[in-house]
């Protein structure tokens, strides 16, 4: 597996530094340093206190975490939210309480995933036509799946 070293400035006394839970896990986990309650059918930010130094060509990607989803109904809200190389500011996370219910967060909860991708970036050029395909123009639902 592709090791990559990325910098933490720990903002927060109470944030936790990220790990791996296993040896080929694609994500690590983030926690909250906050202490609040989301409301059923509402959304708020949730602070990590944690900032990272990306290398450049690099993303941050933060996704729900699939027992909070299946469990309580909590997922990102902006999936996947992406930390751009050149951020420095505080990872934050907007959470959305799908449930019926008001969900608690307690300090040090994990409240999302995040892995790292590497990046490309597109050189676009203007064309009076494009190649065609089977499936042409054809739009949601086209391929009738």
């Amino acid at each position: 597996m592709k090791r990559l070293g990325v910098k933490v400035k720990i903002l927060n006394p109470d944030a936790i530094i990220p790990k791996y839970q296993t040896e080929e896990a694609a994500g690590f986990d983030l926690h909250s340093v906050d202490e609040k309650t989301i409301k059923a059918g509402e959304r708020d930010v949730v602070k990590t206190g944690l900032a990272v130094a990306l290398p450049k060509g690099y993303e941050l990607q933060v996704r729900p975490r699939s027992g909070l989803a299946l469990k309580n109904g909590i997922t990102v809200l902006n999936t996947p939210g992406t930390v751009d190389s050149d951020y420095r500011g505080e990872l934050m996370v907007i959470l959305l309480n799908t449930s019926g219910e008001d969900f608690i967060i307690k300090k040090n909860d994990r409240i999302a995933q995040a892995v790292i991708k590497e990046i490309l970036q597109a050189d676009f050029a203007v064309v009076d036509e494009l190649d065609s395909t089977e499936r042409g123009s054809g739009g949601f639902g086209s391929t009738g799946k």
